[in-house]
This record gives C-alpha cells, structure tokens and sequence, in this order.
C-alpha cells in the first residue's frame, strides 16, 4: 500500500453539451497529471449540466451507449493515473437516471461505480428549487473501492449531510472518502467547509470533493470551492471560484493517527431514544 498518494480535484463550469465538457475535463486532467497527481476526481454532473427532466433525457444514455465511459477509461489509460470521473448520467430501464460516479485505474478499467443514495429534493427560501428525484433513481448501496493507497468511500454531493454514510464507509475500510459536487451557492456559502471538514473529522478520513462552479443552464450557480481535507479536519487545499486543478500530498499514516487519537470509531453504543412531555 502507498504511504502518501498525490490527489488532484479538477473544477469546472458544465455547459449543456457533453464533448465540449468532456474536452474542457480532459485538458484539466492532463495538467493535473503534470503536476504529479496520481488520483485525480471530476465533480458530479461533469458531463452535462441541464435543468429539467425533459433536457436530461434528451441527453441520458445507457450505460453501454455513454461516450463519457470510455472517453475517462482513455484517459485513465493515457495518464497513467486513477480516475474518479466525478458523476455521469445513466438511463436505467425504468425511464430514470441514475447519477453514477465512476472509479477508473490506470489501465482504463471501470473497478467500480456508485450510486447517489441521497436525493436533493429541497425548496431554498430564495426560491431555488430542486427536485432530483423526479428523474433520478437513487442508489441502493454504498462502496469503498480498493486502490494501492487503501479503501476509497464514495459519495455524491447531498450525501455530505448524512453522517451515517460516511461512519459506515469508514467502519468497511475506506481511509478516503470522495464527495463530487454541483454544490448550490446558497447552501454552498452555509454549509459547504463545514459539512465536508465535519465528514473528515468524524470518519478520520481524507476527504476528496471536486466540485462545480459558476453560472450554467437556465442560470443556476454552483458553489466551486473544491476541497482536499485532511483526517484532522485541515483543509490542504481549496479551489476557490475558478476553473482549475489542486492537488495535495495525502500521506495515509494520517488516518490512523488520526483514529488513534479520536478512536470515535469504536466507541458505538445502542440506545434508545424516549420522548419526554409531548
């Protein structure tokens, strides 16, 4: 197992159209690579970013017939790296979607996928309004995938505010946790730093999350502020607004100092909960 492992998250601003995305993402990558990243993540919705049922399933394809797939398994293939292709689309045979993050080696094989569990169905008080699961189907399990540096927990965006998930990935192996994301401003300016440094913390887990930004169909806005956290809750590094690349040295004997100090991890109780005076 690798003692330290560079990781890279790569931001971008989606457009409605997947190849002009795709080339935009596959540049990113390349110049993360330049800069010695190893494991490198795109953001959920990397493909496309549309609003509205009817404009994603005039672009969703099946998994077989997806151009995205094997567009990160060449490039995970060119650059030698591992590749979280942040979420694409995919047509289930139900008519919905699931939103499906990729996890790629270096020799371009898909060694696993996720689902995202959670749906972001929510009404903002500036009158935002999302409604994730009218087209998308939510996932059924979770994964933490093996990699030459340890258990990689994935997850997708809303997912950050279910700390459940993250313990229980931490508690099956994974030592980082990937949280790709098309973060609203709103909620991103709120929450975003303190959810993800929260999720680290409490798992004693690198933490990964890639993220979109700026202005994209229809005017929605996303948050940017892609992240690498460290076990202790530090933030390495922070993408900022702009498109980019950061990266960070993540050095695993971190994760078990860190569980080693704290060792939240073992210390489960059940309980019950009673309800007093109502």
């Amino acid at each position: 197992m690798s003692a330290v492992v560079k990781a890279a998250c790569v931001q971008v601003s989606a457009g409605t159209e997947l190849q002009p995305n795709l080339d935009v993402a596959g540049d990113l990558v390349r110049r993360a690579r330049d800069a010695g990243a190893e494991f490198i993540t795109l953001p959920e919705n990397v493909g496309w970013i549309v609003q509205g049922r009817a404009k994603t399933m005039a672009r969703v394809k099946t998994e077989a017939e997806h151009p995205g797939i094997p567009f990160f398994a060449d490039l995970a293939r060119e650059t030698g790296a591992w590749i979280l292709a942040g979420t694409l689309g995919v047509l289930q045979d139900d008519q919905r979607v699931a939103n499906r993050s990729y996890l790629f080696n270096p020799q371009g094989q898909a060694v696993s996928h996720y689902d995202k569990i959670h749906m972001f169905d929510v009404d903002l008080k500036d009158g935002e309004s999302y409604r994730e699961s009218a087209t998308f189907r939510p996932g059924e399990r979770a994964v933490v995938a093996a990699t030459p540096w340890g258990g990689v927990g994935m997850t997708i965006c809303y997912d950050v505010r279910f700390p459940y998930l993250h313990r229980a990935l931490a508690k099956a192996g994974a030592s980082i946790i990937t949280a790709p994301a098309a973060f609203t401003v709103p909620t991103g300016r709120a929450h975003w730093h303190t959810l993800l440094r929260a999720r680290a913390i409490e798992t004693g887990c690198f933490v990964v999350a890639p993220a979109q930004t700026g202005t994209h169909d229809e005017g929605r806005q996303t948050y940017g502020h892609s992240l690498i956290i460290a076990p202790w809750g530090e933030v390495l590094a922070d993408a900022g607004e702009g498109v980019g690349v950061i990266t960070a040295d993540l050095d695993m004997a971190r994760v078990e100092e860190a569980r080693r100090m704290v060792p939240a991890l073992n210390h489960d109780r059940d309980f019950v909960v009673v309800r007093d005076g109502f």
